[in-house]
């Protein structure tokens, strides 16, 4: 029963929401993924303060975060809701959809890694050898 669910989960995934990893595992409230953020609105990073200033009155996350960096990639936050000392959340009950989905498959999309020591991990849905014996019997 356990495998049929687990292809059932895997085919909903791929074919209905378009997504190409699964997310497993559950969170070790170690803090790490509340800083050196990169914040995606609509289609792109953050990249200028005047449009960071300008989401702030947009929705409540924005003013939880923090510049500490910018690079090619854009402007990088940290979360001012992360208590440095216990390395829980401040705000855990009312924090925004970003931090309660995440870490989502986006993540990789845009270049980015999940800290080592991160109780989630991500598995192709797909494994490379279907995806290149698709490929190679398309050709044919």
């Amino acid at each position: 029963m356990k495998k049929i669910i687990e292809k059932l989960q895997k085919y909903i995934a791929l074919h209905f929401l378009g997504r190409k990893y699964i997310r497993s595992g559950k969170c070790k409230a170690c803090g790490k993924c509340c800083e050196s953020i990169y914040v995606r609105h609509t289609r792109h990073v953050i990249h200028d303060e005047q449009e960071f200033e300008k989401l702030k009155d947009q929705h409540f996350f924005y003013s939880y975060l923090k510049i500490v960096d910018k690079n090619e990639t854009g402007l990088v936050f940290e979360c001012t809701k992360l208590d440095k000392v216990t390395r829980k959340c401040t705000a855990h009950a009312s924090r925004a959809a970003i931090c309660r989905n995440y870490p989502q498959e986006e993540v990789f999309m845009m270049g980015g890694t999940i800290s080592e020591d991160c109780g989630f991990n991500f598995t192709p849905i797909r494994s490379f050898e279907e995806i290149l014996n698709k490929i190679n019997n398309k050709e044919k």
